[in-house]
């Protein structure tokens, strides 16, 4: 496909085995929002340990972006058969499909599967070749005969383009942590600036898994062992199997990340008498070997990301420890800038991850859909826009007493 006006020409690749890794990567850092999770060796991890495959619902389709042979635009695009995984919920919108006689799937989704962390998705060299980008898909979309087009907690510049490709915009919230400058000298300062009662709740939680024996360990990159990333996955799947479901990424995956990826693996593992019990294991942001930074990259230098956990023994309060309280100390005392806590959870408040707007963008081939959608995400919209006033009511901090 070549968009002539422009000299574009756009490429569909079934597979990341097909993306040159290098190009991939080194366009994903000239953008301003990029994280660890569209990083090739990620995506890549997800296609080959068959995470995100066909046979699991997602079809991979890389759309590449280029102009004089050079790659100036990319995404990640899955043609989706459910709507698992990607945690902005659809599935109204596939009954209301499905109570009028039509087919809501396949639809294609550009996102990070299993992922819910914001950042870059159309990876492009300017805001041009982004908002070519978004009209390629629209356009390839409706050459399929999908439903609908839909990018999941994607970046600013992303939703610029997505609006002026006349997608409509949805809104969701998450919660994130974000240190002081120039940094919280330590713990138990963090903790000074918090009130009085939530300040005691975390005192709380933190001494009954201390009373129980509980310590804690951790590791970072290639001093995480192999034993620990046994361990870690045992944990994880055994957690997700109590819950009744399998694990969305197979032990594979993980194996992969240790393998090309472990400067971006923060590993705790929770001891007691001598024995793991529990682990959790977070993403950090750091710039791949060979690759300059640039220079708009500083805002996004140490950043956490809280992902995976798993416990074999249940211990009060270990969650809160093993996945708030822990990371957030080593973010402080690693002079970390953020830490992200993952997708809904309005329980983080009380642990200072304050409330954080998230977006997605939506393009229905049916008007008739796309019009009654639009007017519900209009009301979604006020609806978040009050929510996100009260929980700034609540914030867990201290009120600072009005200037003279």
């Amino acid at each position: 496909m070549k968009d002539e006006s422009f000299d574009y020409v756009i490429r569909v690749l079934n597979s990341p085995e097909e993306v040159d890794a290098v190009d991939w990567n080194e366009l994903l850092y000239s953008n301003t929002q990029a994280s660890p999770f569209m990083r090739h060796e990620y995506l890549l991890a997800l296609h080959t340990s068959g995470s995100a495959v066909p046979e699991t619902g997602w079809t991979p389709k890389f759309i590449l972006l280029e102009r004089a042979a050079v790659l100036v635009g990319a995404c990640a695009l899955y043609v989706k058969t459910h709507s698992y995984g990607e945690y902005v919920f659809d599935h109204a919108w596939a009954n209301a499909y499905a109570q009028h006689g039509f087919s809501y799937y396949p639809k294609a989704v550009v996102a990070v599967p299993f992922t819910p962390v914001p950042g870059a998705r159309l990876l492009a060299r300017t805001q041009q070749d982004r908002a070519v980008l978004a009209q390629a898909l629209i356009q390839w979309c409706e050459a399929e005969k999908l439903s609908s087009l839909h990018l999941l907690f994607e970046s600013d510049e992303d939703n610029n383009a997505c609006e002026a490709a006349g997608m409509m915009l949805r809104h969701t919230v998450q919660f994130h942590w974000t240190n002081t400058t120039p940094g919280y000298p330590d713990f138990e300062s963090f903790l000074a600036t918090l009130t009085q009662e939530k300040r005691k709740k975390i005192r709380q939680e933190r001494r009954k898994v201390s009373d129980a024996g509980v310590t804690f360990r951790w590791s970072l990159g290639r001093d995480i062992s192999a034993e620990d990333w046994e361990f870690f996955y045992l944990c994880y799947e055994r957690t997700y199997l109590e819950h009744g479901n399998a694990p969305y990424l197979s032990r594979d995956f993980f194996q992969s990340m240790a393998d090309t990826m472990p400067e971006n693996w923060l590993l705790f593992v929770a001891e007691r008498e001598g024995q793991a019990i529990a682990t959790s294991l977070i993403a950090v942001h750091a710039i791949p070997a060979g690759l300059e930074t640039p220079k708009n990259i500083n805002s996004l230098q140490g950043v956490a990301y809280g992902r995976y956990w798993g416990a074999l023994e249940r211990v009060d309060c270990l969650h809160f420890e093993a996945c708030y309280y822990q990371p957030l100390k080593w973010c402080i005392e690693h002079q970390f800038q953020r830490f992200e806590g993952g997708a809904q959870g309005e329980h983080k408040m009380a642990r200072a991850l304050l409330p954080v707007k998230t977006t997605s963008a939506h393009w229905l081939a049916h008007p008739g859909f796309a019009e009654a959608i639009e007017r519900y995400l209009e009301r979604e919209g006020q609806g978040i826009g009050e929510y996100l006033q009260d929980l700034e009511q609540r914030a867990p901090f201290k009120r600072l007493p009005p200037k003279a």
